[in-house]
């Protein structure tokens, strides 16, 4: 099989597999459990249901409208992005982390663009269910993101002797975040890791490219005289 073809039948599958799981984990929670509901699965780990206007792990910063609109610019880019990547060949492991972090984006934007328009609005004691399109929560682009994975691993007090934080209680790891979320860190991770080169590499125009190639072809010339 020819390395573009089945570099993008790797893409394919991971956005596919991605955006199944994260998807169909939030359309589970929010169809069975309230906002603010937790379900202890481990000490550590709990199911605990909150919606966030925001970007990743619940943070926030601007308005609803301009992150949605940021968030489908943002996958417009990184879906180009990935095709050119296909295209010229490059490997499987560094596609399939671009691919993570395109299936990551996407699936938050699914949130973002229509949960409003297809959920009734979920609160404290009250579990959501689907509504006939446009009779949601909130208009087209201005939904929330479920998110749901918690891992309260350590917890406890900080010392007394620890300056303006003493006696105060502390909880790592505190975000509560989806796949989705998961998927973005996973991606920059193993690039930042792995394939920092060929990030910087796959970045350059096609005649920075060129005359990298150049450079490396004279001094290999050069070595052999």
């Amino acid at each position: 099989m020819k390395k573009s073809v089945r570099n993008r039948w790797i893409a394919i599958a991971v956005v596919v597999a991605v955006l199944l799981v994260d998807q169909l984990s939030k359309i589970w929670v929010k169809t069975h459990m309230g906002l603010y509901d937790a379900i202890d699965v481990f000490d550590w780990f709990k199911i605990y249901f909150v919606e966030n206007n925001g970007m990743a792990f619940g943070i926030e910063a601007g308005g609803k409208l301009f992150l949605s609109l940021f968030r489908i610019i943002a996958v417009v880019f990184i879906v180009i992005y990935l095709s050119r990547l296909i295209k010229q060949s490059y490997g499987a492991g560094f596609i399939a982390c671009v691919a993570l972090i395109l299936a990551g984006a996407s699936g938050n934007i699914i949130d973002s663009i229509f949960y409003g328009v297809i959920f009734e609005a979920s609160y404290p004691g009250h579990v959501a269910s689907f509504v006939p399109w446009g009779e949601g929560y909130a208009s087209l682009l201005h939904g929330r993101v479920v998110d749901m994975l918690y891992f309260p691993i350590v917890s406890g007090t900080y010392p007394d002797w620890v300056p303006f934080l003493g006696g105060e209680e502390f909880l790592f790891f505190r975000f509560i975040f989806n796949i989705a979320d998961s998927a973005i860190t996973v991606g920059v991770i193993l690039i930042l890791l792995f394939y920092r080169r060929t990030l910087s590499y796959s970045l350059l125009s096609k005649s920075e490219r060129e005359r990298l190639e150049k450079e490396k072809q004279d001094q290999q010339f050069g070595s052999e005289d």
